[in-house]
Formats: C-alpha cells, sequence, structure tokens
C-alpha cells in the first residue's frame, strides 16, 4: 500500500526534498515494500518466498508497460537485500542501509540508465567493479533501467559475467521492449512480467490517495482517469495532480473529460447512433457542437472506436453488457445497440474508423478529415455487406428495382439503412446500372448456339459466356435441347448452369446434355480459323505479295479495313 502522506520522513529520503516542499503523487506515494506494490501479486509471492528461502537468483529481468512499478519493484530488491535486518521482504526504510538506498548515494547498489550508456566502454566500466566486494552493504547490486537500449556488443560484454557472477552481485535489469533483449540474456535471468493494474485496483488504489490528499472527487472522474491511465499507476497518478490542480476542492467528471479531451459517452452513443442510421443532419449537428466545445478530432474518433469495439464485445458475449463497472444508461443502450447491429456491419465501421484515425492524425485540417471519415460511415451505413449482397443476388433480390423518389433516411436518396430506430434491419438495393433485362418467363428465340452465346453476353453473366465461348464444342443444338462435349477447364455444373440460365430468360424448358462426339470446333476456334483464313488471302493478294518481297522480314500481323468498309460492314 502507498505511504501515507504524514510521512514525510520517508518522502524525503525518497526525493531529497525538504518536509513540506511540494511533491507530485507519483513520488510521493512511490511503493517502499512489496506489500505496497499493486496488482502485481505473482511477483510479489515469488520474490517473498524466494527471499525467506534463500533462493535468491543472480539477475531479475522486469518487463511490463511504462508505470507498472518495474523500477520501484529493482529499488525494493535492492533494498531487500541489504537491510540491515538481513535479506528481508519488508525492509525497516530507517536503517542507514535503507536511507541511502531511498537517497540514491549508497556505494553499492548502482543504478545505470541504459539509454545514456549503451556502448561496450559503459559496459566494460561496470564489469571491472563487479570483482571488488561491497563496501558497505551486504550485496552490491546493480539495477539497469531500460536494458533493451544497450547496444549488441554491450550485450555480449556482458553476458560472461551475468552467467558467472560473484556471490556478492546481483543484476536487476528493467525494460519496456522484451522482444529486443538478445535470447542469450534472458536465458541467464529470472523473467517477470509485470501485468497492467486492473481497473478495479487502480480506482481503489487512486480513492485512496485522494482521500490521503484530502480531495473529493466523483467516481466517474477516478474511473475516467484510470481508463486514461491505461494499466499505468504513474500516468494516473500525472493525471490525478493534473485534475487536482485545476479544481482542488473536487474532481468532476465534466472536468476530467475536459481536461482529457473526451466526449460525453452519451453523445458518442448519439453520434454512433446517428451514423448507423445514415442521419446527416443530426450527424454534423454533434459534430459542430463537439468542435465548439473544443473535443479533439483525433479522440471523438478514438471513442467511436471504443465504442465499436464495445458493441461488438457485446455482440458476441451479451454477458459484456451486464459488467457492474459500467453505468446503468451505458450497459441498457449498448444491449440494445448491439442487439441490432449485425457482425459484418460493426468490423466494417471499426475498419474505416481505425483507417480514419491515421488519416485525421497527419492531416492539414484535422477537422475537416474527421468529417470526411464521418462522411463516408454515412455513405456506406446503407450499403449491403459483402456477405448480403450474395446473398440478394443468390435470391435474386438483387433484380428488384429501387424505389422512387426521396426514399430512405433524412431525404438523402439512399435506398435503406443498417440499423433504424424500431430494431428492424433492412437490405440495401442494389443500383440498376445495367441495361434492361429479359422478363422472367418472357419467349425469347435462339436460332442458334450463337444466340444462346450472345444471350449470356446481354445478361451480363461474362464468366459462363466465356466458357461457352472457350471451352465447349457444339454436337447438337436444336430448340429446348443442346449438346455439347466440354473440355477439361469448363466447370463440372456447366451443362446445369446453362439450363438454369436458358429456362429462366427464355420462358421455357432446356435440356442440356454432354456428349462424348467430336462436335463442332468451339468458337474461340473457329474465330481463329476465319482470321487465319483472312490473313491467308491477304497475304496471298500479288499487292501484297509484293510489299513482302520489295520488304524482306516483314510481316503481315493485323489486317483493319478502311472507314468507309468498315462502315458498310457494320
Amino acid at each position: 500500500m502507498a505511504k501515507k502522506a504524514s510521512d514525510d520522513t520517508s518522502a524525503t529520503q525518497e526525493t531529497g526534498k525538504k518536509p513540506g516542499e511540494y511533491r507530485v503523487l507519483a513520488r510521493k506515494y512511490r511503493p517502499q515494500n512489496f506489500s505496497e506494490l499493486k496488482g502485481q501479486d505473482a511477483l510479489v509471492r515469488t520474490l517473498t518466498n524466494a527471499i525467506e528461502t534463500g533462493r535468491i537468483a543472480h539477475a531479475f529481468m522486469l518487463t511490463g508497460v511504462r508505470g507498472v512499478g518495474k523500477t520501484t519493484t529493482a529499488r525494493i530488491i535492492a533494498r531487500a537485500l541489504n537491510c540491515e535486518k538481513g535479506p528481508t521482504v519488508n525492509p525497516c526504510g530507517v536503517c542507514e542501509q535503507c536511507r541511502a538506498i531511498a537517497e540514491d548515494r549508497h556505494v553499492d547498489v548502482l543504478e545505470i540508465d541504459a539509454a545514456s550508456h549503451t556502448g561496450v566502454d559503459n559496459m566494460r566500466d561496470l564489469i571491472d567493479t563487479v570483482k571488488y566486494a561491497p563496501v558497505s552493504g551486504r550485496y552490491k547490486v546493480f539495477v539497469i533501467d531500460e536494458v533493451h537500449m544497450l547496444s549488441k556488443a554491450a550485450f555480449n560484454a556482458l553476458l560472461k559475467t551475468l552467467e558467472e557472477p560473484p556471490e556478492h552481485v546481483k543484476f536487476v535489469f528493467a525494460t519496456t521492449e522484451i522482444r529486443k533483449v538478445p535470447v542469450t540474456v534472458l536465458s541467464r535471468c529470472q523473467r517477470f512480467d509485470l501485468r497492467r493494474i486492473d481497473a478495479g485496483v487502480r480506482d481503489e488504489y487512486f480513492n485512496e490517495i485522494l482521500k490521503k490528499e484530502n480531495v473529493q472527487a466523483e467516481p466517474a472522474a477516478v474511473s475516467l482517469i484510470a481508463r486514461a491511465a491505461d494499466g499505468s499507476a504513474r500516468d494516473g497518478l500525472s493525471l490525478m495532480d493534473q485534475a487536482i490542480s485545476r479544481e482542488p476542492e473536487k474532481i468532476t467528471e465534466a472536468q476530467v473529460r475536459e481536461m482529457l479531451g473526451l466526449i460525453d459517452r452519451s453523445v458518442s452513443f448519439d453520434l454512433f447512433e446517428a451514423l448507423m442510421k445514415g442521419e446527416n443532419e443530426t450527424v454534423f449537428a454533434l459534430v459542430d457542437s463537439l468542435y465548439k466545445g473544443g473535443a479533439d478530432p483525433v479522440q471523438v474518433l478514438q471513442d467511436l472506436l471504443e465504442l465499436t469495439h464495445y458493441l461488438t464485445k457485446v455482440k458476441v458475449s451479451p454477458e459484456a453488457a451486464k459488467d457492474q463497472a459500467l453505468p446503468e444508461a451505458e450497459r441498457v443502450r449498448g444491449a440494445e445497440m448491439a442487439q441490432r447491429l449485425s457482425i459484418p456491419a460493426l468490423t466494417r465501421t471499426w475498419q474505416m474508423l481505425l483507417k480514419g484515425v491515421s488519416e485525421v492524425q497527419y492531416a492539414a485540417s484535422p477537422q475537416h478529415a474527421l468529417e470526411m471519415v464521418l462522411i463516408r460511415l454515412l455513405y456506406v451505413s446503407d450499403q449491403p455487406t459483402p456477405g448480403d449482397l450474395m446473398k440478394q443476388i443468390k435470391d435474386g433480390a438483387a433484380a428488384s428495382s429501387a424505389p422512387s423518389g426521396n426514399g430512405g433516411n433524412s431525404g438523402n436518396g439512399r435506398g435503406a439503412t443498417v440499423m433504424s430506430r424500431g430494431g428492424a434491419s433492412v437490405s440495401a438495393v442494389a443500383r440498376q446500372d445495367v441495361q434492361p433485362q429479359a422478363a422472367p418467363g418472357a419467349a425469347v428465340a435462339l436460332a442458334g448456339f450463337a444466340d444462346v452465346v450472345a444471350l449470356f453476353a446481354q445478361q451480363r453473366e461474362m464468366l459462363l459466356q466465356s466458357h461457352l465461348v472457350n471451352d465447349v464444342h457444339l454436337v447438337k443444338f436444336e430448340q429446348g435441347h443442346i449438346s455439347l462435349r466440354p473440355r477439361e477447364t469448363a466447370p463440372n455444373n456447366l451443362a446445369g448452369l446453362v439450363s438454369d440460365r436458358l429456362g429462366r430468360w427464355t420462358g421455357q424448358r432446356w435440356v442440356v446434355s454432354i456428349s462424348r462426339e467430336q462436335g463442332e470446333p468451339t468458337i474461340a476456334e473457329q474465330k481463329k480459323g476465319a482470321a487465319q483464313a483472312v490473313m491467308d488471302e491477304v497475304t496471298a493478294s500479288p499487292m501484297v505479295a509484293e510489299v513482302l518481297r520489295v520488304f524482306p522480314g516483314a510481316k503481315v500481323i493485323d489486317i483493319r479495313l478502311p472507314s468507309a468498309e468498315a462502315e458498310d460492314d457494320a
């Protein structure tokens, strides 16, 4: 647990400042022993057992995000090993050894910042001091912070000493980038992963400190600070310092939101709901009010991202909406919105918002970039997802005509929305940009196989039309019956697909059978043969033969009709 505010003696030892002089909360309440560490139960239990049983490793590797207590733990380990009470899990804090370590003047405890001592020469200097016995303490403790910043040569120079150090030497490494530490170093250390501090533990810890500082705070305000700290106790205490400076008597939710540039959660819900419904006017009215209120455009998108994640989580696991740590309004409204939205729509929104954050961060005008991102979201709000579109095509829904007039939402002329207030989900209507098709059941005369291929092209069935041109040999054609010999490159269900399409388009039954007879050349082969015949005829003409004789090596590569002939031929 944190030290009491009245404990000026230990605080003075920690900071070297006179009693009564202001100290930031992160330093004033820095833990002094293992029992005061928050949210690191596994680490505390392991180190406690190791010290009590005498099984103390010669090197420790502490890793975790910023502000979770890596350097603090390293200093506590140094105190625990050198306290005059003997190696103990509860250093007294008043003996000469503890006070010297707290005031950063202990000759046998050396704290090094690897970010500014990266070279191999710095490591050689450290290694040279390892062989000497401690001057006043029980152990020589080397604390190397941000150890991943050491150069490759510095790591190599440290390896042998790290593997077999003298009995009086202990190493404690701290890093936020464990992946950058060589495996050869990790294998020689006892590794501890410091966890992010849970939200509940952070809230309780911050409330304890506020009580000691005689400052009142709304629970929602403390939760906002804890959420912004993202698992870091130091970041949370720094934000709390800032909040207290703004309003020493009582910290309010509105004050913290203004300080952090956050928007009200209910506004986030209103904006998200308006986006999903395609309500243009509502969206821009909310964005305008946020802009006038000084909201950060990047933070607006990040709040929408967080809300999208929350709704997706509730959609997949409804139990998430029952978390008692959430406000009642957020739990109820979140569950209702998640029920009305689909997973594809939510994931599409997530991807667009994620891309929008980077755009807004680097835009010359973040507010304009924010509005463009929201316009994109408004535009796709009534568009079907790829899965819905495939289902519509399969079910024939895409053939239905679009509603006339300014149907849709807010007079935007679009066909439908992803979500409506009544909870109904409406599919968007596909645009009819293709040429009018034959109505189902209408009689279509097909005089030959070429007419069949032309009909497939007219109906925009380009893949099937390509197979009919390149991959089938016509064996027999008569009204209502076609016999084909397909190549290996043709799909196995080609006959069934052709029969089904012709039946729908012509209004009569067509039987398409597979034959083993040779049949005619494919249409592609016929066209190629006709083109070759024309080429041979032209090449054999006296005029072209004379040209080829005059220009040895010349070839006829293409034949083009004169414009007048081309028009007549057309």
